[in-house]
């Protein structure tokens, strides 16, 4: 993609653009139009700000619901560990057995 402008944007480009704003909009809606603009970028701003605030306490309770999820399989696992008789290896009579 090649330049507006061969050189890029310079002094003479954004006197000649403000010139071109001037005119458009006339000096006295220049303030208004500032302060608009500046106003929509708070807005915009703090929308952002709300959405990761939201993203990272739905991240944060994700963690701790995973990790007390983990904490019960523990405790699940020590009962089933516990409730399973050991295997005798006497019991065992075909050790050449695959299990495939």
């Amino acid at each position: 993609m090649t330049p507006l402008f061969i050189g890029g944007i310079g002094g003479p480009e954004i006197v000649l653009i403000f010139l071109l704003v001037i005119l458009l909009f006339g000096a006295d809606k220049l303030p208004k139009l500032a302060r608009s603009s500046g106003e929509a970028m708070g807005e915009f701003q703090k929308g952002r700000e709300d959405i990761e605030r939201e993203l990272n306490a739905a991240k944060d309770s994700t963690v701790s619901t995973k990790s007390d999820s983990d904490a019960e399989t523990v405790e699940n696992l020590d009962d089933i560990e516990t409730s399973v008789d050991p295997v005798d290896d006497d019991d065992a009579t075909d050790t050449g057995a695959s299990l495939a």
